[in-house]
């Protein structure tokens, strides 16, 4: 492991990570990536997501590389690395020895706003479309490997005080909180992926965290069993989350 602090924040979909990667991404010191396991999750799975072939030829999918490369040199001479993973591209082939050295993150939402949303694209979502499955087995695996609790952060609280759970998620990591964290520019980032143009419309326009709204869509009835697998998984995060 090259010198340099990496934080792998995983999450789940319909989340506020990109938001999350904006803040990271203003730091002076920070260098991000942006899902850079999507690639192989595509190839893999054989998912069809928007831009599917795209970010497949354009995107590293062998997650062998990907990996070397995330626990290798910081790019541009950068102190941190802040690496946004979606945690189901985290899958069972793939080996976990790279991120030993990496300090983990969880970054989660309430599964009523998040499958609310997610339903809005995904016909069908299954348990393990959400993420929370392999965020709670992932959460798990770090500490039963070093003992140790990684910070979990709920989105909620971070919409609503942002300076607050940052300067926490900060001195949980091992680094300075930074002002430049709160506010970004709008627009988009050479470091975005190549998916952004289909879905960080929003995060372009944005220049900071929004503040938090209760959201007003319904979980389809359809999904009402999937929300009662979900809520459990979420609440073992929750009760475990920064405050």
């Amino acid at each position: 492991m090259t010198a340099g602090i990496r934080i792998a924040m995983w999450s789940g979909p319909r989340n506020i990570s990109t938001a999350m990667m904006r803040s990271f991404g203003n730091r002076p010191d920070t260098y991000v990536s942006d899902e850079p396991f999507y690639a192989h999750y595509l190839a893999y799975t054989g998912k069809e997501h928007p831009g599917r072939e795209e970010i497949i030829a354009h995107h590293e999918s062998q997650w062998e590389k990907v990996a070397k490369d995330l626990a290798g040199p910081i790019p541009q001479g950068k102190a941190v690395w802040y690496q946004k993973h979606m945690s189901h591209h985290l899958m069972a082939h793939m080996d976990r020895e790279w991120m030993v050295g990496l300090r983990h993150a969880f970054l989660i939402r309430s599964p009523r706003e998040m499958l609310a949303s997610l339903a809005q694209v995904l016909e069908e979502p299954q348990l393990v479309d959400t993420g929370l499955p392999q965020q709670v087995e992932l959460y798990e695996w770090f500490e039963a490997r070093t003992g140790e609790r990684a910070p979990v952060i709920d989105a909620r609280d971070v919409l609503e005080h942002p300076r607050h759970v940052l300067e926490q998620l900060c001195a949980a990591v091992g680094i300075e909180f930074c002002e430049d964290m709160l506010h970004w520019p709008a627009g988009p980032r050479d470091t975005d992926g190549i998916w952004a143009k289909y879905w960080y419309d929003a995060v372009e326009r944005s220049t900071g965290f929004a503040p938090y709204k209760p959201s007003t869509a319904r979980v389809p009835p359809r999904l009402k069993p999937l929300l009662r697998q979900c809520e459990p998984l979420y609440a073992r995060l929750h009760e475990r989350r920064l405050t």
